[in-house]
C-alpha cells in the first residue's frame, strides 16, 4: 500500500518539478509554436492522496542527521541565494525546507526526502558539489537543479540510489566527458543534461538506458552519433540539438517506431543523406535536423511519417523535388525547408505555402519569392552529387495518401523495421496506439504528457537565441 501511494506522489512531484524546468530553465523568448495541447488531468476521480509535505511534527524522519548535516555544509558554501532558499533550512524538519519535498519512503514506512527542486534558484558559490550532496540523500527520487552553478564529478555510486529516476542537472558548470557512471542508474526515466559544457564523444551504452526523455543539447558534445545503438533507444524524446556531432543520421533510427515522438538533431555538424529509415518512426511528432550540412533529396518514406506535425530541414543542402506525400501528411502544420537548393515542388505543396504552413525561401524554385540566384544554384549543381544507397530514396514502407484519402496502415508489421530484439519478441504483432492516461497513471511515461510541450519550447528558445 505505501508503495503505491509513495509511486503516486513521486510521479505528481514529477509533473510539479517538471512544469518549474520549463518555467526557470535558461532564459528564453517567448516561444514561437501556438499549438500547444491542454494537458490532461494527473488525479483520477476517487483517489485520495497525501499531502506533498508532513505537518511540522512528522514524527521519525529517514537518515535525519546525514541530510541535516549535509544541508548545512551545502548552505555554508552557498555566497548567493537571490531567492532566500537557505534563509529556511534551520531546525530538525528538513520536510519544511524551501526546494525539499517529502513522502513516506517504501522499503522504511517512515517519512524520508524525495525529492529536490533548485530549478532557477540561481545558487552562487565557489565550491557548489553536486556528487557529495546528492550521494547524502540516499532515499531521494528526483533531483531537479536547472540553472545554478554546480559543479563536480559524477561517480559511480550513483547507482546506489535506489528510487532516483529522474535528474535535472541543466545550465549548470559542469564539464568535462559524458558523465559515463549515470548510465549505472538503471532506474533513470528522466536524464537532462543540457547547457553545461561537457565535451567529447558520447558513450555508445547511452542509447541503451531505459529513459523517457533525453536532453543533451547545448554542450560540446562531438564525433558520430553512435550508429549500433542509436535505434535502440526507447526515449519518447531525444534532444541532440547544439552540439558539434558529425557523420550521418544513423540508419538504425528506424528501430525506435515503438517509442520515439520528437527528436531534434538541429544546429550540429552532420553531413550525408537522410536515412530512408525515418519513415518507419510512425509516432514522431516533431523531427528538426536544421541548420547542419545534410543533403541528397527527401526519401519519398517520410511520407509515412502518419503522426508528423513539425519538420525543419532548413539551412542544409538539400536539393531535388519536394515530396507530395509529405505535404498530404494529415497532422502536419509546419513544414520547413527554407534555405536549401530544392527545384520542384507540386500542387499539394504549393497550397501548404499558399497556407503558411510550407516555408520555401531561398531555394531553387521557379516562379517563388526570395529564392536563390540562377547563379547561386548554378555553382551549387555544377558539382556531381549523389547518396549512398540511392535506390531506398523512392522507397515506401507504407500506403501513401492520396489527394483524396488519408493515410493507412493496413498492418504495422510490413513496414516496421527488423527489432534489434530477440526474435521471439519479433514473433509479436505490435501496433503503435496512443497512451492512455488512465492506463499509465501508475507508469513512469506519465511525465511524457509534460515534457512535450518543454521539449518543443526549449526547440524554439534555441531557434531564436542562436544557438
Amino acid at each position: 500500500m505505501w508503495l503505491k501511494i509513495f509511486t503516486i506522489l513521486v510521479v505528481l512531484q514529477s509533473s510539479f518539478l517538471l512544469h518549474g524546468l520549463a518555467q526557470t530553465g535558461p532564459p528564453r523568448p517567448n516561444p514561437t509554436i501556438t499549438r500547444i495541447r491542454p494537458r490532461p488531468s494527473l488525479i483520477p476521480p476517487g483517489i485520495k492522496l497525501m499531502p506533498r509535505r508532513p505537518n511540522n511534527d512528522p514524527g521519525p524522519l529517514a537518515n535525519r542527521d546525514r541530510i541535516l548535516f549535509i544541508t548545512q555544509e551545502l548552505k555554508r558554501n552557498i555566497t548567493y541565494d537571490p531567492l532566500g532558499y537557505t534563509k529556511t533550512w534551520v531546525g530538525d524538519n528538513y520536510c519544511l525546507f524551501k526546494g525539499f519535498f517529502c513522502d513516506v519512503v517504501p522499503d522504511l514506512n517512515i517519512t524520508g526526502l524525495s525529492s529536490i527542486d533548485f530549478s532557477g534558484a540561481r545558487f552562487g558559490g565557489p565550491f557548489l558539489n553536486f556528487y557529495r550532496f546528492i550521494r547524502n540523500l540516499p532515499d531521494i527520487a528526483i533531483f531537479h537543479a536547472n540553472s545554478n552553478n554546480f559543479t563536480g564529478v559524477i561517480n559511480r555510486n550513483i547507482n546506489k540510489l535506489r528510487f532516483l529516476y529522474e535528474l535535472d542537472l541543466s545550465n549548470n558548470k559542469f564539464l568535462g566527458g559524458f558523465p559515463g557512471y549515470v548510465l549505472g542508474a538503471n532506474k533513470l526515466a528522466f536524464v537532462d543534461f543540457r547547457f553545461n559544457t561537457y565535451n567529447g564523444s558520447v558513450p555508445y551504452r547511452l542509447f541503451n538506458i531505459d529513459t523517457d526523455v533525453l536532453f543533451i543539447n547545448n554542450n560540446g558534445f562531438a564525433g558520430r552519433i553512435p550508429q549500433a545503438t542509436f535505434g535502440n533507444t526507447p526515449a519518447l524524446y531525444i534532444t541532440l540539438a547544439g552540439n558539434k556531432f558529425t557523420g550521418p543520421i544513423p540508419p538504425t533510427i528506424g528501430r525506435a517506431w515503438r517509442t520515439l515522438r520528437e527528436v531534434l538533431f538541429l544546429r550540429n555538424r552532420l553531413s550525408g543523406c537522410l536515412p530512408f529509415e525515418i519513415g518507419y518512426l510512425v509516432k514522431a511528432t516533431v523531427f528538426d535536423a536544421n541548420s547542419n550540412i545534410l543533403t541528397g533529396p527527401i526519401p519519398q518514406s517520410l511520407g509515412c511519417l502518419f503522426s508528423l506535425e513539425i519538420l525543419n530541414l532548413a539551412n542544409n543542402q538539400f536539393y531535388g523535388a519536394i515530396p507530395e506525400s509529405l505535404c498530404r501528411l494529415p497532422d502536419v502544420y509546419n513544414i520547413t525547408l527554407s534555405n536549401n537548393y530544392f527545384t520542384q515542388i507540386g500542387p499539394q505543396c504549393r497550397k501548404l505555402v499558399t497556407a503558411q504552413r510550407l516555408h520555401v525561401q531561398g531555394n531553387c524554385l521557379p516562379g517563388f519569392r526570395l529564392q536563390k540566384t540562377a547563379a547561386q544554384c548554378a555553382t551549387f549543381f555544377s558539382k556531381p552529387r549523389s547518396c549512398p544507397r540511392a535506390n531506398t530514396f523512392n522507397y515506401v514502407p507504407c500506403t501513401l495518401p492520396t489527394a483524396a484519402n488519408k493515410a493507412v496502415v493496413t498492418s504495422v508489421e510490413d513496414m516496421v523495421p527488423p527489432s534489434p530484439r530477440s526474435e521471439t519478441e519479433r514473433k509479436i504483432h505490435v501496433r503503435p496506439c496512443h497512451l492512455s492516461l488512465h492506463g499509465a497513471l501508475f507508469s513512469k511515461l506519465i511525465r511524457v504528457h509534460f515534457s512535450k510541450n518543454h521539449l518543443l519550447v526549449n526547440s524554439d528558445k534555441m531557434d531564436n537565441a542562436g544557438l
